[in-house]
């Protein structure tokens, strides 16, 4: 899964730090999440897209295209 969260944050003026501070995560959490290494969980992906005033679709989506 890709997700914006970095360019969400960075838009802010925020550091990894007050966002986890914002979100009750650790700065190593949103470290993984905007590298990649580490998916959220669906209610902290929902407490990310709320500090964001945005919907989770903008933050996070696939990496690849949807079979059809």
């Amino acid at each position: 899964m890709r997700n914006r969260v970095r360019e969400a944050r960075q838009e802010q003026g925020w550091t990894q730090d007050d966002l986890g501070r914002r979100v009750g995560v650790s700065r190593q959490t949103i470290n993984a999440i905007e590298n990649g290494r580490y998916d959220p969980s669906l209610p902290l992906a929902f407490k990310l897209a709320r500090v964001f005033r945005t919907t989770i679709e903008d933050l996070f989506f696939p990496d690849e295209a949807p079979v059809t």
